[in-house]
């Protein structure tokens, strides 16, 4: 590649949150910095961030960030580490022309990712569907959550995933036993979606601008269900910069059918390769090296940024 073509190459920093298996993540790090066009950002898990620590690879390119964040599934906690590395990637000071979110179970599982972005600067590509106010979603937001209910049970029947159907389906009548305190401006729609997401570094700077300048924003979020669903999406898509929003997170994910698995996503396998293929995004999760190793390394041996 010419000096003049690695010029007009857009600078991407990659922002990943990871708590589990440093092999896997080795290797989609390698997929991102396989040329100069790409940094990491790590959020490492506070529950297994001394081991991890010492087994992510060492690379001028790679930044572990020293604070760390328990994380927990459907919890404001989701969002806060977010938040964390949009503010070490703005604090970098470098002019990167993109920042995208993923995590340390996706890989790279299509060619020309880099071209992709320098054929669609200042466009922001995230899934975002509007939430009418009376659906069940909608109670995601305007419910206060008990804590109880801000896990992830993976029994169906389980008493809090009942009690939390049960709330969305009564708000959906119009009856919000446990409203939120913190409420939204009325001329503000609700939007949500996978919280996966690829945004220039301006829309970066004003979602880090905008918190500081409105805490009650972040307040409304606190208490509420599977917020990072919810959080940047409501955002953007009630600022200046909804017009660019492509509604694809660029994303292979393909969710169980089941009524126990149905909120998660399947591990991936050798078997879904075609599939992958077929979906034609450039990244897929999730894997894991302790389910299906040999796609992992057919992923990162073919493609590469």
């Amino acid at each position: 590649m010419d000096r003049k073509m690695t010029r007009m190459m857009p600078k991407t920093a990659y922002i990943l949150q990871i708590h589990k298996n440093p092999g896997q993540v080795n290797q989609f790090i390698k997929q991102i910095i396989s040329e100069n066009h790409a940094d990491v950002f790590i959020h490492i898990d506070k529950k297994n961030y001394e081991d991890l620590t010492r087994k992510i690879i060492r690379n001028p390119r790679v930044k572990i960030l020293q604070e760390s964040i328990d994380v927990k599934w459907g919890d404001i906690t989701q969002v806060d580490a977010t938040i964390l590395l949009l503010k070490e990637v703005i604090a970098s000071g470098v002019n990167y022309d993109f920042v995208c979110f993923r995590s340390g179970q996706d890989l790279l599982v299509k060619n020309g990712f880099t071209e992709f972005l320098g054929e669609n600067k200042n466009k922001i590509f995230m899934n975002a569907f509007h939430v009418r106010k009376k659906e069940p979603h909608a109670a995601f937001v305007n419910v206060s959550w008990p804590k109880m209910t801000r896990r992830l049970y993976l029994n169906p029947f389980h008493p809090n995933r009942v009690f939390r159907r049960a709330i969305a389906l009564l708000y959906s009548f119009g009856v919000n036993v446990l409203p939120n305190k913190s409420q939204l401006p009325k001329d503000y729609s609700i939007y949500n979606g996978s919280n996966w997401f690829c945004i220039p570094l301006d829309v970066a700077n004003y979602i880090i601008k905008f918190l500081d300048e409105n805490e009650w924003f972040y307040e409304v979020f606190k208490n509420s269900l599977v917020p990072d669903e919810f959080f940047f999406q409501t955002l953007i898509m009630n600022s200046k910069y909804k017009a660019d929003v492509v509604n694809d997170n660029l994303m292979y994910i393909k969710f169980a059918e089941s009524l126990k698995g149905r909120n998660n996503p399947i591990t991936l396998t050798m078997e879904h390769i075609e599939i992958i293929k077929k979906s034609n995004e450039y990244f897929a999760r999730k894997f894991d090296e302790n389910v299906d190793k040999v796609v992992i390394e057919y992923f990162t041996n073919q493609i590469k940024m």
